[in-house]
């Protein structure tokens, strides 16, 4: 096999992997399970990485890392600094639309994971600070401490990501974006006059 079809079939299984697990989450599921689930051996499957867990983590990390692109991919369209803050929040919805209550409830138990979300939580939240940044900077936003508004951000993200705001309001983690997206566009908007 050719390098390049090697990248290729790694990747593809890896997509696979993260649809299985988007859907049905991963803590029920064995490595045998997995491996007849994506029609291939365990040995393939120790070959992408040495254990059930570290699969896991990886196939969380291939997930964030094409969700990312696909988000950015989305603000880059817009030119407008509150429909990129917008297009972010909702690209980030759109994302984790596809995952299901069970994934993010293994996630949310299983560290290795949880501690892939949670730096990508942390990032995202850096990224909203630095699309409020720049809508200020443009006059498209009323003045605002963008510290806070990213501290602001940054807390319910980690809300969203821990399950507490599903907990609290049965949002699913994807319905939650959307409102906070909402949320904060009103609060960043200048008042009409």
């Amino acid at each position: 096999m050719t390098q390049a079809r090697g990248v290729a079939r790694r990747t593809a299984l890896f997509d696979e992997l993260v649809d299985l697990l988007l859907d049905e989450g991963f803590s029920h599921l064995t490595l045998d399970d997995l491996a007849a689930r994506l029609r291939c051996s365990k040995r393939t499957l120790y070959a992408l990485a040495g254990s059930k867990e570290q699969l896991v983590r990886a196939a969380v990390v291939h997930f964030f890392r094409g969700a990312t692109e696909r988000v950015e991919a989305a603000v880059a369209a817009r030119t407008d600094p509150a429909r990129r803050v917008d297009a972010y929040l909702r690209a980030v919805a759109t994302e984790l639309a596809a995952a299901s209550p069970r994934f993010f409830d293994d996630v949310a138990g299983f560290p290795p994971a949880a501690e892939v979300y949670e730096r990508n939580t942390r990032a995202a939240a850096r990224r909203v600070q630095q699309l409020v940044d720049a809508g200020m900077a443009a006059g498209a936003f009323r003045p605002v401490h963008a510290g806070f508004v990213g501290d602001v951000v940054s807390a319910t993200m980690v809300r969203i990501q821990q399950r507490r705001v599903a907990a609290g309001t049965a949002l699913g983690d994807a319905e939650a974006y959307a409102h906070l997206a909402d949320l904060l566009l009103h609060g960043l908007a200048r008042p009409r006059t």
